[in-house]
């Protein structure tokens, strides 16, 4: 079980850009930048950073910041199976996810910390800032070994930050047997 050390990263912020009139760049104020967090299970904030419900994504007449605002009044599974999910994830100094799967492609990058990415087959691997995880519809957990910083003589515990961009995938089968989505434990509805 992890402990309850205070965060010690940075909050998050998201900027969306839309259009003006003209057709010119600007930054939409349709939300706030601040990014909301949603705390699930014992170790870990999620940031829903952004979401599109359409593949390829709807950008007119800003439908996606629509769509978007409506999964941060009520979050989306891990995927959406009809578009895609960014998410910022952070760990608490020892957290353990519980074994999951999503029927998704995952591109999985620790931007803070380390972080252990443990298979159910027993295998592992260390990931350190910058490393990326392609997850294909595996079961996986994601464990926080960050080492602890020394801080005024005081061995202080880290949080680990990792950013994930999920796009769904067509039912996956091995040996005759389809693999579906297992979320028991992780606090997120299961996918639609």
């Amino acid at each position: 079980m992890p402990d309850q050390t205070p965060k010690n990263i940075r909050p998050l912020n998201r900027f969306i850009t839309t259009h003006d009139s003209t057709g010119k760049a600007i930054f939409s104020t349709t939300l706030p930048e601040e990014m909301p967090l949603q705390r699930v299970g014992d170790g870990a904030d999620f940031s829903l950073a952004y979401t599109s419900s359409h593949f390829p994504a709807e950008l007119n007449e800003d439908t996606d910041i629509s769509e978007y605002n409506a999964y941060l009044a009520s979050p989306p599974g891990i995927t959406i199976s009809t578009g895609n999910v960014c998410r910022i994830v952070d760990m608490q100094p020892g957290a353990t996810s519980p074994m999951h799967r999503t029927v998704s492609l995952d591109y999985g990058v620790v931007l803070e910390g380390e972080v252990e990415l443990l298979l159910d087959s027993g295998e592992k691997r260390l990931l350190k800032r910058g490393d990326v995880a392609v997850q294909r519809g595996t079961n996986h957990a994601w464990r926080n070994v960050t080492p602890n910083v020394v801080v005024d003589g005081v061995s202080a515990p880290q949080w680990a930050r990792m950013l994930y961009v999920l796009s769904p995938a067509r039912p996956m089968s091995v040996g005759g047997r389809e693999l579906g989505e297992v979320v028991d434990g992780i606090g997120v509805r299961a996918s639609t």
